[in-house]
């Protein structure tokens, strides 16, 4: 595989330039990765994505995050174009945005309702409005440098924002139990919700799994205050657990918010909350054009279906293992100090000694030449079309990156793009 990208992923970036700001945004903008990614892709199959110049790569972003069952499922993408032959975007929904709501409140301990929408920040800011609603309160405790969407009150880039987008948020320490409750004290009788990850997945930082104490403290804090706790779904929800992801911690939100992978790529979100906040969720005023669409409907309850009748999350879970295990070894026989965090599914890796990402950029770039696509400073997703064989691939690709990379470390060019890339 040549270096670099081809001759018509450049034509389309020299293209974009003069038809789109940046001639990328978002999270696949120019400034995000090693310059020899590719920007543009012709399709996916399975755990594979084809660039636009025909380059096949075994896929550990899964699309960052939506690809659960595989690229171009056949039951899901059919379910999807069985509905599209029959209605899409109607006047109305259709009796499935029912039968999906049915299905969510079936499988997730909480909830005792759905509504659903769009994206992930659809969701996030619902489950804010609906906490503020409820309490008629308006102070929200957060992580710092968790991220939340990409809306004016949660964005991680002040550009085109104002400080009152941002007005009465308190924030704390992930898994810092002393700072959450100076949190909520801070917020005082207008706290309305404590929003959580289901694990630290901040970016550019080691990730951590929550310390129980410190789900179960969210959650008395709620209660005493009588806030709501919102868990942020949308990046691990149905990757750690077939519910809710705190569930396997014995605690339960008031509210979840889910995204990504509930139609294994089709676009469609979903809030979910108990009773407690039934009556301030239908006050609301929340909608879209797009939103009652019933064929992504028809995907996700295909997709959930899967999740209750398949093993995917036995078997991604036994990948990540195996992943973990394999890179370990193989970081240690070259000689660097690699830091794998976060579940085995959805991984983050990071070198030791690597302040400005310059061992990073270079590894990442070398599992990419050995078709494997790998992100520097995000965390990666694993999906139920993935194989044993698929890690050996990646592995045996990891080993021969890290020898370029000791081959090259001592001569690495500094990430210039790095100001950019940290800045929060």
């Amino acid at each position: 595989m040549s270096p670099g990208p081809g001759s018509l992923d450049r034509d389309l970036r020299r293209r974009a330039e003069a038809v789109i700001p940046g001639g990328m945004y978002g999270h696949q903008s120019v400034a995000l990765l090693p310059d020899d990614y590719p920007q543009f892709f012709r399709s996916g199959q399975g755990a594979h994505i084809t660039d636009v110049d025909g380059r096949r790569y075994l896929d550990l972003m899964c699309a960052y995050g939506p690809n659960l069952f595989g690229y171009a499922h056949p039951g899901i993408d059919a379910a999807y174009v069985r509905q599209l032959g029959q209605g899409d975007a109607l006047t109305g929904p259709t009796a499935l945005m029912v039968e999906l709501a049915e299905a969510f409140v079936a499988m997730v301990g909480h909830a005792d309702w759905a509504m659903v929408c769009k994206n992930g920040t659809d969701a996030t800011t619902m489950a804010m409005m609906t906490a503020r609603q409820h309490t008629g309160r308006k102070t929200l405790v957060l992580a710092s440098g968790a991220y939340h969407g990409a809306a004016p009150w949660c964005t991680p880039r002040p550009a085109g924002t104002t400080a009152e987008d941002k007005a009465h948020q308190v924030f704390c320490a992930y898994n810092d139990i002393a700072s959450l409750e100076a949190a909520a004290a801070k917020a005082g009788d207008d706290l309305a919700a404590i929003f959580a990850a289901p694990f630290r997945h901040d970016a550019f930082i080691d990730q951590a799994a929550p310390d129980p104490a410190y789900a179960r403290r969210a959650r008395e804090l709620a209660d005493e205050t009588g806030a709501l706790l919102v868990v942020d779904d949308v990046r691990g929800g149905l990757r750690i657990a077939r519910d809710c992801s705190w569930s396997v911690l014995g605690v339960q939100p008031d509210l979840s918010t889910w995204g990504k992978c509930i139609a294994n790529g089709h676009p469609i979100s979903a809030l979910l909350g108990n009773d407690k906040a039934r009556k301030a969720a239908a006050s609301i005023y929340v909608t879209g054009s797009f939103w009652y669409a019933g064929a992504a409907m028809a995907a996700a309850l295909e997709t959930l279906r899967l999740v209750r009748e398949s093993d995917y999350l036995e078997r991604i879970t036994g990948l990540g293992e195996q992943l973990r295990a394999g890179l370990a070894e193989r970081a240690a026989a070259a000689g660097f100090g690699f830091r794998q965090t976060g579940p085995g599914v959805m991984p983050l890796f990071l070198f030791d000694d690597d302040p400005d990402l310059r061992k990073g950029f270079c590894w990442s770039s070398a599992m990419l030449a050995r078709g494997v696509y790998v992100h520097p400073w995000h965390n990666m997703f694993l999906c139920a079309a993935m194989t044993p064989a698929d890690i050996d691939f990646a592995l045996d690709a990891a080993e021969q990156a890290f020898q370029t990379l000791k081959r090259q470390a001592h001569d690495l060019p500094p990430v210039a793009k790095l100001a950019f890339l940290t800045a929060r």
